[in-house]
């Protein structure tokens, strides 16, 4: 989506679909950002931008999550939580908190990698949200990280640590330099981003949770404290609540900018850029004096063409875009590449087939925050009963609308969903024949994530089923999805092709 306004301003939010946690680094002229990936793979992505409104996706940091075998199947709510991403010794660092075995951490010569394999730093449950700094003035490195309590019995509190600057070892047991228990009103602090400025250690942390919260700049001339704290950006009079995680970043002609998110349901996180400036006592004043801004005039950076994260794809050979990450860990041979276009999915079996939640072979990308009319056409191209393709709205309920290939060797259309907590799918509407096992597919997401579904089978479009209304995971936006299933059995069940899949804002 194009934020730019017809006055040289820009509209928040800048990403309008769920990179959450949200941190940034500035190497050059260029601006980098990475976000949670949470449990899907590949994980870590890599977004550039050289005005910090326009910004285009790279690549991912993350091939695969570790360990494999805990990563086989959909952890929605684990794997990669609220990454850093700094650029120290010429080199690109990113730390992240996996909330089940600890604080990791891999680094490369260049944004694009190679990446290294992730190293554990620190083990150990509700381990989170974890940043490093390397203090030019000293030569001496630190980590500052937070607490989940779902998995450790602790929250609203931070830890700092001293590092090797080489990143590869705690060098001590490490110390509560701010605990949030002690400001009065203060909850769920977490979330921290370390850096230095001015001759203070500064920490920006936000608390209070991500629906109605508020986000928190703590400093000291030490880095083990005390700290002094104050609220700097609070959602008061706007629409934007709880304006919640980011990163501070400055431009090369000296102008500073806050990045965070905005939690908006099926939505998921969406990212929001805010103007900040020191005040005469040296604290940071972000968006208009500690509001968030809905439109503000751009950067002073060179204008750059109006770009966002790749939506659309006709998925030449076989290959898919990088905007597409598979529920779980990839295996060989979900996805076969080709000579024509087209995203060839095998029919995978399994006993989860009235369960898109369960499966790891879903393929899939961000919902769109801005209304949006999401088109893909599918062939399927198996003879398997019971085998089915289709393209789905994922959360903790879903609805999808495909083709499936019956007893008599038929093929139909059908449209099917699960509430949320139900074990599996119910029909949403009749089938419908398919003859040549071919249909385009249609989901229009309205307001509200409203989101109604169709299919033309080549007699024209045709309204299929009510109204479903998109729900977010537990920390994660609803996702799009293509898929290709077949029930258990033996032997290859064949395939679906999809083409010319296709996102246009209504």
């Amino acid at each position: 989506m194009n934020t730019a306004t017809d006055h040289g301003s820009y509209r928040n939010p800048v990403l309008n679909a769920d990179w959450s946690d949200p941190d940034v680094v500035r190497v050059g002229d260029d601006f980098y950002l990475t976000a949670s990936s949470f449990g899907r793979a590949p994980g870590l992505p890599l977004l550039h931008s050289r005005d910090l409104v326009n910004w285009t996706l790279v690549g991912h940091a993350l091939e695969h999550l570790e360990p494999a075998a805990e990563f086989r199947s959909p952890r929605h709510d684990r794997g990669v939580w609220a990454p850093a991403l700094r650029h120290h010794d010429d080199r690109f660092w990113i730390f992240w908190g996996d909330p089940d075995q600890g604080i990791f951490q891999i680094n490369a010569p260049g944004v694009r990698g190679p990446w290294t394999r992730p190293h554990l730093l620190k083990a150990g449950r509700g381990l989170i949200d974890p940043c490093p700094l390397w203090d030019d003035e000293s030569g001496d490195a630190y980590l500052v990280h937070a607490w989940a309590k779902s998995r450790s019995g602790v929250k609203n509190r931070l830890t700092g640590h001293r590092m090797r600057p080489d990143g590869t070892e705690l060098l001590d047991e490490g110390k509560v330099i701010v605990d949030g228990d002690r400001i009065p009103g203060w909850f769920t602090l977490e979330g921290p981003k370390l850096y230095r400025h001015d001759g203070w250690f500064w920490i920006l942390a936000p608390a209070g949770g991500v629906e109605s919260g508020w986000q928190g700049a703590f400093r000291c001339r030490e880095f083990f404290g005390p700290y002094e704290h104050r609220i700097v950006l609070e959602q008061r009079d706007t629409d934007v609540n709880g304006p919640h995680q980011g990163g501070w970043v400055r431009t090369p002609a000296g102008e500073d900018w806050f990045l965070h998110f905005q939690q908006r349901g099926a939505y998921g996180r969406v990212v929001h850029l805010q103007p900040m400036r020191w005040d005469a006592d040296g604290w940071p004043v972000i968006g208009a004096d500690g509001a968030p801004v809905a439109v503000h005039p751009r950067p002073a950076l060179p204008p750059q063409p109006p770009a966002a994260p790749a939506t659309d794809d006709d998925f030449p050979g076989g290959r898919f875009g990088k905007q597409w990450q598979w529920t779980a860990n990839p295996r060989e041979g979900w996805a076969t590449q080709h000579s024509a276009d087209g995203l060839r999915l095998t029919c995978v079996r399994s006993a989860d087939v009235d369960d898109l939640r369960r499966l790891p072979n879903l393929l899939t990308q961000r919902l769109p925050g801005l209304p949006s009319a999401v088109e893909v056409e599918v062939r399927l191209d198996s003879e398997e009963p019971g085998a089915r393709a289709g393209l789905a709205v994922l959360g903790d309920a879903f609805g999808w609308i495909g083709l499936q290939r019956a007893a008599d060797g038929s093929a139909h259309v059908v449209h099917r969903f699960a509430e949320q907590g139900a074990d599996h799918e119910r029909d949403a509407g009749l089938p419908h024949p398919a003859p040549d096992g071919r249909v385009r597919l249609r989901i229009e997401a309205g307001a509200g994530a409203r989101c109604r579904f169709s299919y033309d089978v080549g007699d024209g479009p045709r309204p299929s089923g009510p109204v479903f209304v998109a729900t977010p995971w537990r920390w994660v936006g609803a996702l799009l999805g293509l898929f290709a299933l077949a029930p258990t059995g033996t032997g290859p069940a064949g395939t679906a092709t999809f083409t010319r899949f296709r996102i246009d804002h209504l």
